[in-house]
């Protein structure tokens, strides 16, 4: 038995020559970041940075010298890039990345504000919000690609969720938008679902066909009849933030998490109860199951269309719920093609979260947190061309895509369609 073990642990240990090669690439990645934070944010950098973490200024304050906080983040770059050289982190490559981007942008904020102070809440607070929609976005893929569909159509199902909230919201009331919006979603699903599974259709082709018709129907709508129409079409209002005693008192922590609106604090409870129904339940098991080795769950007495189009109609239930947010918990009214993208930032949240409702909204806070470092950037004024500023959340999604996080399996048999036999 003890034989056994050591053949086991062994094999465990061997890796692939992707995932060598991948980690090779991380490694010198962490290396570049080194020279990159030493060599332009602390040489000839001079003044201190304050960091602001209270309400006001003076209130949890933390001031340091820019070059200094450079040098140590250069340092603790070095040391990440020496170990992924050598041994790697395993699977917890993709938490070490997004705590070690954290601590990069710590350093760039140190370079851009020398001589100024930042409100770090206030950076949180619009992390927490940009991060909403897309972890939503993610959530509705992991429900889907769980089950083998892979859901390209998110960014259609949010900007239908979108369109919806803010007509149904403004001719009945915002909380019948919301409701609206989260069946928006659901229908266009429900035309994935059949177009992928009842008629094969590449999952890719499907999905794309989502987004455009999404786009096309509600711009033209938008342009020909929302526009000319606003007061009586499109302006729903927004639903604001709800205080929760006790923990919204909490220092920091408080106003970032506890003084939020209702699609926070739903995304708070759905994500935990989405970890327990998918990991913790014969529902769950059953899903992933399908996902996994569909004909064995057949086998089984598993109904693998029914899983199929059960779970992505809940998914454009989530995606829909989270386009309510653009237009009910944010902007108050319908702009064309305001999601921007977002569905497929949520795509690469899923995947840098490893297909788990906990991964997808620890990734899409990371995403969430370069859109909200673009615009503090703009604030300070660092000089740097607001175009190139703009970019940060989509190269991001793009390193993460690229495969330069780590491997991340996904479910055996997603994006293959499954025929009866």
């Amino acid at each position: 038995m003890v034989g056994v073990t050591a053949v086991v642990g062994s094999i465990d240990t061997v890796r692939a020559p992707a995932e060598v090669r991948r980690a090779r690439i991380l490694g010198l990645v962490y290396i570049s970041l080194a020279l990159l934070v030493y060599f332009v944010f602390s040489v000839g950098t001079d003044g201190d940075v304050t960091f602001r973490f209270g309400e006001s200024p003076g209130d949890l304050d933390w001031t340091v010298s820019s070059s200094l906080l450079a040098t140590v983040v250069a340092v603790i770059f070095g040391f990440l890039g020496g170990i992924q050289l050598t041994r790697g982190f395993g699977s917890k490559t993709n938490i070490i990345l997004g705590l070690a981007m954290g601590v990069f942008a710590f350093a760039f904020l140190g370079w851009a504000g020398a001589g100024k102070s930042i409100g770090i809440v206030g950076i949180l607070v619009t992390t927490v919000a940009a991060a909403t929609p897309i972890a939503f976005g993610a959530l509705s893929g992991v429900m889907c690609e769980r089950v083998a569909v892979i859901n390209i159509g998110i960014e259609g199902m949010l900007l239908t969720g979108a369109f919806t909230g803010a007509v149904v919201g403004t001719v009945a009331s915002p909380f019948l938008g919301v409701i609206g919006a989260t069946l928006a979603g659901g229908v266009m699903a429900l035309g994935l679902a059949v177009l992928a599974i009842r008629y094969r259709v590449d999952q890719i082709i499907a999905g794309v066909v989502i987004n455009i018709f999404a786009l096309g129907i509600t711009s033209f709508v938008s342009s020909q009849v929302l526009v000319e129409n606003r007061a009586a079409l499109n302006s729903p209002g927004v639903l604001g933030p709800i205080r929760i005693p006790l923990l919204a008192d909490i220092p920091v922590v408080g106003r970032i998490l506890f003084q939020q609106n209702i699609f926070v604090y739903v995304l708070y409870t759905m994500v935990v109860v989405l970890s327990y129904l998918l990991f913790r339940t014969r529902w769950g098991l059953r899903s992933r199951s399908v996902g996994e080795h569909p004909k064995a769950a057949d086998t089984l007495g598993i109904n693998v269309f029914r899983t199929r189009y059960r779970n992505v109609f809940y998914g454009g239930l989530i995606a829909g719920f989270g386009g309510a947010y653009f237009t009910l918990g944010s902007v108050g009214a319908f702009n064309e093609n305001m999601t921007a993208g977002r569905g497929f930032i949520g795509l690469a949240a899923m995947i840098f979260g490893r297909w788990h409702p906990v991964g997808a909204l620890a990734a899409a806070l990371v995403f969430g947190f370069a859109d909200s470092l673009q615009i503090r950037l703009s604030i300070l004024d660092v000089g740097i061309p607001s175009e190139f500023l703009l970019m940060a959340p989509y190269l991001v999604t793009i390193i993460v895509v690229a495969g330069v996080v780590g491997a991340a399996r996904p479910p055996a048999a997603d994006g293959q369609p499954y025929v009866k036999e």
